[in-house]
């Protein structure tokens, strides 16, 4: 059964490497961190929601917004395969009301913070920012070429992109749900612009991020989306 269905679309992503020890107490049972040529990822997102619909209804004033998260990397053992999935730090909306239902029904962690973005094509190339505020803003901006390119087999853009569950943890409880979407085109970034305090949006626990580059920046375009029912696993 759809949850919710949308279009996920410019999606900025910032890829930075992180020591696997200090993701293991947000890891939900059942689940284990995935890796990318030996390297644990966490990566920030920042992204246009349109045209959404919860379980088939438009919800007035809140069908298109942004939304910016913080997220890592996880797979599960399903008998003989794998469910590539990712763990939600922190999502951030600019409506008090999607955090409301997404924290109730998903027990994911949502806060609500005024938000705002650029989406601009000019000459050729796409300028892409979104800003959210805690007492300060901060943002991400990209700059990149406006010709999409098709996913690279193998690719470090396929690893981040291709995880097709949510696992959420809940004390000692795992739910599980499926996102549907087909494989995403990406853009040519050409650069970028941070402004992130990781300590004062996220915790203690990533501060670390603030003094370190990200090991990769990528645009993908996305598509539309199908969220699944949530199913508890453990």
């Amino acid at each position: 059964m759809n949850f919710l269905k949308a279009e996920w679309r410019k999606l900025a992503i910032i890829n930075y490497e992180i020591n696997p020890e200090v993701l293991e107490k947000y890891l939900p049972k059942g689940t284990e961190l995935d890796f990318y040529k030996g390297k644990c990822y966490v990566s920030v997102v920042g992204f246009m929601f349109l045209n959404t619909k919860l379980l088939g209804l438009p919800i007035p004033f809140h069908r298109n917004f942004e939304e910016v998260n913080l997220r890592f990397y996880v797979k599960k053992k399903e008998g003989n395969d794998w469910k590539r999935g990712v763990v939600f730090i922190k999502e951030i909306v600019p409506k008090q009301a999607l955090s409301f239902v997404a924290n109730s029904v998903y027990q994911e962690h949502y806060e609500t913070m005024p938000m705002k973005n650029i989406l601009h094509e000019e000459n050729g190339e796409l300028l892409i920012k979104y800003s959210w505020k805690d007492k300060i803003w901060h943002s991400i901006a990209i700059t990149a070429e406006n010709q999409p390119l098709k996913m690279e087999a193998n690719s470090e853009f396929e690893f981040i992109t291709e995880h097709y569950y949510g696992f959420t943890k809940k004390e000692n409880k795992t739910s599980e749900y499926q996102v549907c979407h087909p494989k995403w085109d990406y853009y040519l970034v050409k650069n970028h612009q941070l402004k992130i305090n990781f300590q004062k949006v996220y915790g203690n626990d990533f501060e670390c991020l603030n003094h370190r580059k990200p090991m990769s920046v990528m645009l993908a375009e996305g598509s539309e989306i199908e969220v699944k029912t949530k199913k508890y696993l453990i």
